[in-house]
């Protein structure tokens, strides 16, 4: 609950320092996923804070939980068109622009517009209430982003007509993705929580199956990282130099640390998403021709078990270790140094002291971190 306080406060932040109106979007991978139901949370947060919001156009599905969050909502009435015979419901462009609320809710961001409405696109009825000066909650599905069209195509076997440009997604001051375990979502349609129990199985059978719906996920995660890629290149100034997490794993010929270092080193390069490197400095004293063959069978299965972990693995001969661990670090532009816990006796511990604390100053005046993994 706490995050999402927080979406809102940021999102009304960004409404009151602008004229202009603010665009927030929720993304989501598929129907069912959640976007409708945030974006009247948020309405609902904001309403309690005495700001002045209307639900311009939503779409609740009959869903059960979604319409009991719009009880209590100020809802402006749609507009009706008559086309072919046939009485038709739009969002009321022209009505919510004479109202001006200072953020507006609309739902369904891909929809095409019934003829005689002012726009054929619903993207469109939001870029004219942007320009002016009514902020805008809205979500969309991923499949309908017209970049990936021929590529939604081919994991869905759908074509989508409904789409929206990119550029609507890079105008977005906030764009959030509501992300879901495939089986979660699943369940939610099993239980009628997504569509009518006689449209269950046929959507069982097409759209939702785990293998679509993780790839879908896949794009819309995707999506949500370029567009904040974008918008961190785009926004912060060339002068402040982001970190960027790297990670040098230091082994020895120790099977003991050299197996621990690496797997532990891999887990944080994964929960960071970002590349690493084990390194090997081989001094006089590990020559090949010096250490046990039970030592370099455990080296090299150590180098290949790197490998498949997706690390690069770099190999170096030097008798100045600190130094050459440093100046990798430097040319690899390195984060996060990770050595093993040594097993040290103490007198070996204070002889090494000066080295360990050299290591130590010029780490710290690189700003490159240590861990000592145990």
């Amino acid at each position: 609950m706490q995050e999402k306080d927080d979406s809102v406060k940021h999102f009304l932040e960004l409404v009151q320092k602008s004229r202009k109106g603010k665009l927030k979007i929720y993304l989501g991978m598929s129907p069912g996923v959640g976007k409708t139901y945030r974006m009247l949370q948020d309405s609902r947060a904001l309403l309690r804070n005495g700001v002045d919001i209307c639900i311009g156009y939503i779409e609740t599905h009959k869903r059960a939980e979604t319409e009991a969050m719009l009880e209590g909502l100020p809802v402006l009435p749609r507009k009706k068109i008559f086309y072919r015979g046939k009485e038709i419901e739009e969002m009321d462009l022209s009505g919510i622009l004479n109202r001006h609320p200072e953020i507006v809710v609309v739902d369904e961001l891909a929809h095409s517009n019934s003829h005689g409405s002012k726009n054929s696109k619903r993207w469109q009825d939001v870029y004219d209430l942007l320009e002016a000066g009514i902020s805008v909650i809205s979500a969309v599905n991923i499949q309908h982003l017209e970049s990936i069209n021929e590529e939604i195509g081919q994991i869905t076997g759908v074509v989508v007509t409904e789409r929206v440009p990119d550029k609507i997604l890079e105008m977005a001051d906030e764009l959030v993705n509501i992300d879901l375990a495939a089986d979660e979502l699943i369940g939610r349609l099993k239980e009628g929580k997504i569509y009518a129990k006689d449209k269950i199985n046929s959507a069982l059978t097409n759209f939702f199956q785990v293998d679509k719906i993780l790839q879908l996920r896949e794009l819309a995660l995707k999506e949500a990282v370029h567009q904040l890629e974008r918008k961190i290149q785009t926004e912060i100034p060339k002068s402040v130099k982001l970190r960027k997490e790297r990670f040098l794993a230091c082994i020895s010929s120790n099977p003991e640390t050299a197996g621990v270092v690496i797997r532990k080193t891999a887990r944080l390069a994964s929960y960071y998403r970002s590349p690493w490197i084990v390194l090997y400095v081989q001094s006089d004293a590990e020559r090949f021709d010096r250490i046990k063959l039970d030592k370099q069978r455990h080296l090299i299965n150590h180098f290949k078990l790197a490998t498949t972990l997706g690390a690069e693995v770099m190999k170096l001969k030097s008798n100045r270790i600190t130094e050459t661990i440093i100046d990798v670090a430097a040319d690899k532009e390195i984060s996060t140094i990770c050595i093993g816990k040594p097993h040290l006796n103490i007198f070996q511990v204070i002889i090494r002291t000066a080295i360990f604390n050299q290591l130590l100053r010029n780490l710290a005046a690189k700003d490159i971190d240590l861990v000592v993994l145990s």
